[in-house]
């Protein structure tokens, strides 16, 4: 089964206008006629997948630690909102569970990004695969991760799904070649880059073997940079703000 990635992918919902990872990030994406957004996912000491970033809850909660210390219902009283903005005080840390009925609701499709607690990977794509196959959603999602044990473990356990590889650098020719043999080993469908390492000669070697590619950044990717990406053969791109992207979501 063939899947149609839109031009632009909101990040973490849309983390520069509402707090990342929360609903309110996935609703104002949702309301600015995002078709698919990105999340975070790991679990709690509960084994329930969760949206969250970082390594520890301390940048987007009120929490401290490792959220793999922490039980859920522990963490739903954390504020994930007013660190970026008093008026989003209040706001919780959803769960995966929460999210899919959402966006099956909306019928906005959802990239999930695996970032599991060091050490509780498997535990972590577990319990996501636990989660989707005993829920009732009709949303289109992909998995993708940096962590190559994730990308493989859930596709083994998801045949069905499309997974794709995200990379932190490409330092050579070689490098390039063992990711491609890597997606065509695991039939990963697509490849995730930062943008500080795209060339042309990147995205067609990829596009040559049938390799979709995204580009993410640590900083918003404005319209103008956008369009040379896409101009290149870049499929997708994740996006923190959608100024200047109005005419792409028409």
């Amino acid at each position: 089964m063939s899947l149609s990635l839109p031009k632009i992918i909101g990040h973490r919902g849309i983390k520069g206008l509402a707090p990342e990872n929360t609903v309110n990030s996935i609703i104002k994406a949702i309301d600015l006629k995002i078709k698919w957004i990105e999340i975070d996912v790991k679990i709690s000491k509960d084994k329930i997948p969760i949206l969250l970033h970082d390594d520890l809850l301390d940048r987007t909660t009120s929490g401290t630690g490792k959220p793999i210390d922490w039980l859920y219902k522990e963490i739903l009283k954390l504020d994930a909102g007013n660190w970026f903005a008093k008026k989003y005080s209040g706001s919780q840390v959803p769960t995966l569970k929460e999210v899919l009925l959402l966006c099956s609701k909306k019928n906005i499709g959802v990239n999930i990004e695996l970032k599991p607690n060091k050490g509780f990977e498997k535990e972590n794509v577990e319990s996501v695969v636990n989660l989707i196959n005993n829920l009732n959603f009709n949303c289109p999602i992909y998995f993708s991760s940096f962590d190559i044990f994730s990308c493989i473990k859930i596709k083994k356990l998801l045949p069905n799904f499309h997974v794709g590889i995200l990379i932190d650098k490409f330092d050579s020719i070689t490098f390039l070649n063992k990711t491609i043999k890597e997606c065509k080993k695991n039939n990963f469908f697509s490849c995730g880059i930062s943008n500080v390492y795209i060339t042309k000669k990147i995205i067609e070697t990829l596009k040559k073997n049938q390799i979709i590619t995204n580009v993410y950044s640590a900083k918003n990717i404005n319209i103008n940079e956008a369009n040379k990406l896409w101009s290149i053969g870049i499929n997708s791109i994740f996006v923190d703000n959608i100024v200047g992207y109005e005419d792409q979501l028409i």
